[in-house]
């Protein structure tokens, strides 16, 4: 494996678990303290976490010297395409799987992750030609 390859994707660990840590606390306080439903916690869980994620991942893990607007507007598309598959995949684990739903979340979250990386290397902030 490629040694820069490995280099972002140790920085879009760091950056992912201060993600994680804020969405999840996010969820939580939403979910148990707050009442809130598993869907309304859950997008704003993630809305808390994809501005720390793109600010810190656009200058530290993939250094993009790309335009703000047009990073953020690639940055918005995959977070969309993400989510939206890792949202389909709570509703089916919270359907099958008889745990507490907060564990689902979780899981749907490492599915998140591991596409948001590949998405964001190769087509977010990969290098523009030109």
């Amino acid at each position: 494996m490629e040694a820069k390859l490995i280099r972002q994707a140790i920085k879009y660990a760091i950056v992912g678990v201060s993600n994680t840590a804020l969405s999840l606390c996010v969820i939580w306080v939403m979910m148990k303290m707050l009442g809130y439903s598993d869907e309304v916690s859950n997008l704003t869980g993630y809305i808390a976490g994809i501005l720390n994620s793109f600010v810190w991942n656009k200058q530290w893990t993939f250094k993009s010297s790309d335009a703000w607007a047009g990073s953020a507007i690639r940055f918005a598309l995959v977070f969309g395409v993400c989510y939206l598959l890792q949202f389909g995949l709570l509703l089916y684990l919270n359907r099958h799987l008889s745990i507490d739903p907060f564990y689902n979340q979780v899981l749907a979250m490492i599915f998140y992750t591991a596409v948001n990386f590949l998405m964001n290397k190769y087509f977010t902030f990969k290098k523009q030609k030109g």
